[in-house]
C-alpha cells in the first residue's frame, strides 16, 4: 500500500497555512491536518467559498483573506498570519493555482498565471519566513515537463500566448524558487525546510475551470462541462490519493530539504506516494538563481531567508 493518511504523525500544536484551501488539493490538505490536530489557516480569495470550505472542515480551522493576483493582498495576508500565528507557522503549503485560463493579468500588470502561482507565492513565502518554523511545500506539477520556459519573457510579451504552455512555466518556476528556497535557507543555517510536490493525475477541478473559462452558459457549454468532468474521472486518480504527496512532503518524518515528492507509478501519473526528480531545467541552480533576483525585482519582496 506505501504511505498514507494513517502514517500521519499527530499535528497538535501545530499551525499551518493552506492557500487555494477552498477546493481540491487544498481543501483536502486542510481537511487532513485540521482531523490530525493542526490549526489550519485557509487562504482563499472568495468569503463565499471560503465559508463553505469552512463547513467542510472537522477540526480548528479559519480563514485567511488572500488574492495571490495582487501583491496588496499579499502582504496584508502576510501581516495578517504573522499576528494572529504571534510568528509562529509551523508549516506554509503553496498550494492554490491558476490553470490554463484565458490570457489575463494581474492586479500588478504580471501574466496571470506566472503572477498567481509564481510570484503570489514567492513574495507570500518570503514575508512569512520570519514567521516559519519547520517547512514550506510548494505545490508544481507534471505539467512542468513541457518545454517553453523563458527567463527573459516570463510575461509572454514576445511570444504568442499559449496558455497551457504559460502554465506549464509557472510549475517550472514553482520547483525553480522551491529548490532554491532549499539551497539559502541551508546556507543560512536555517532549520526550516523547503520542498516541492505534484499531485500527478488527479481529479480535482483545475481542468473542469480552464474549460469553463472558455465555454459559455447555454446548453453546449454545459455539455461540454460535463464532458470533461467525466473524461477527468477517468483518466485521474481520486482527490484523496493525489493529495497524498504533498501531505507527505507535509508531515512525514525524514523529509529533507531540496525533496520532491509525487506519485510514484508509471510517468508519475498514479501510484504511492514518494520520491520523484524534477527534469533537469527545473533543478538548475544557475536558472534558478536568476529567476530569485528578478522574482524579488518583479514583487518588490525581501528574499533574505535570515
Amino acid at each position: 500500500m506505501g504511505w498514507s493518511e494513517d502514517d500521519i504523525p499527530d499535528q497538535g500544536g501545530r499551525t499551518a497555512l493552506v492557500t487555494g484551501a477552498n477546493s481540491g488539493l487544498g481543501l483536502r490538505t486542510a481537511q487532513v491536518l485540521a482531523a490530525k490536530g493542526a490549526r489550519v489557516l485557509l487562504g482563499v480569495r472568495s468569503p463565499e467559498r471560503g465559508a463553505a470550505a469552512l463547513a467542510a472542515i472537522d477540526g480548528d480551522a479559519e480563514l485567511v483573506h488572500l488574492d495571490l493576483a495582487d501583491l496588496a493582498s499579499v502582504r496584508s495576508a502576510a501581516a495578517e498570519v504573522r499576528e494572529r500565528t504571534g510568528d509562529q507557522l509551523d508549516l506554509l503549503v503553496n498550494n492554490a493555482g491558476l490553470m490554463s485560463p484565458p490570457r489575463g493579468s494581474t492586479a500588478d500588470g504580471f501574466e496571470l498565471q506566472i503572477g498567481t502561482n509564481h510570484l503570489g507565492h514567492a513574495a507570500l513565502t518570503w514575508l512569512l519566513l520570519p514567521a516559519v518554523r519547520d517547512r514550506v511545500v510548494t505545490v508544481s506539477s507534471l505539467a512542468h515537463n513541457n518545454r517553453g520556459f523563458d527567463l527573459d519573457d516570463l510575461g509572454w510579451e514576445r511570444r504568442p500566448y499559449r496558455a497551457y504552455a504559460a502554465y506549464a512555466a509557472s510549475k517550472t518556476a514553482n520547483l525553480l524558487f522551491a529548490f532554491e528556497l532549499h539551497r539559502r535557507l541551508a546556507a543560512a543555517g536555517s532549520p526550516v525546510l523547503s520542498v516541492a510536490a505534484h499531485p500527478g493525475m488527479t481529479d480535482t477541478d483545475l481542468a473542469v475551470a480552464a474549460v469553463r473559462a472558455r465555454v459559455g452558459r447555454g446548453a453546449v457549454g454545459r455539455a461540454v462541462l460535463a464532458a470533461t468532468r467525466a473524461g477527468n474521472k477517468l483518466v485521474t486518480q481520486s482527490l484523496e490519493r493525489g493529495t497524498l504527496p504533498q501531505l507527505m512532503a507535509a508531515t512525514a518524518a525524514g523529509v529533507r530539504g531540496g525533496e520532491y515528492f509525487g506519485p510514484t507509478g508509471p510517468r508519475e501519473f498514479y501510484g504511492a506516494p514518494g520520491r520523484v526528480k524534477p527534469r533537469a531545467l527545473a533543478a538548475n541552480p544557475d536558472i534558478a538563481r536568476t529567476l530569485w533576483v528578478r522574482t524579488a525585482e518583479l514583487t518588490g519582496v525581501s528574499p533574505d531567508p535570515a
